[in-house]
């Protein structure tokens, strides 16, 4: 079985993806400041490792970002979360 390097570069991403959202999960449910303080730190570095390996999937062409999303749109989800908070 051979790897090709686009599968080498996007299973990191999405592997790294899921341990952020692991560290958010443990991150809500800690209670230990400290705990706390080196989960956010864990997540903040997998968040910037895995935007590193986005930007290197994307130079190469392994992936494509969501287009660019409309103001009028961005307006009515902005307005849609502000009812949400409201009730």
């Amino acid at each position: 079985f051979m790897m090709h390097e686009r599968d080498m570069v996007n299973d990191p991403i999405n592997m790294t993806k899921l341990s952020i959202n692991c560290y958010h999960s443990a991150i809500v449910e800690c209670a230990n400041q400290q705990l706390r303080n080196t989960l956010q730190q864990l997540r903040n570095e997998a968040e910037q490792f895995q935007y590193e390996l986005f930007q290197v999937a994307e130079q190469k062409g392994y992936y494509s970002p969501a287009p660019t999303a409309k103001a009028e749109d961005i307006q009515q989800v902005k307005n849609g979360l502000n009812v949400m908070q409201m009730k």
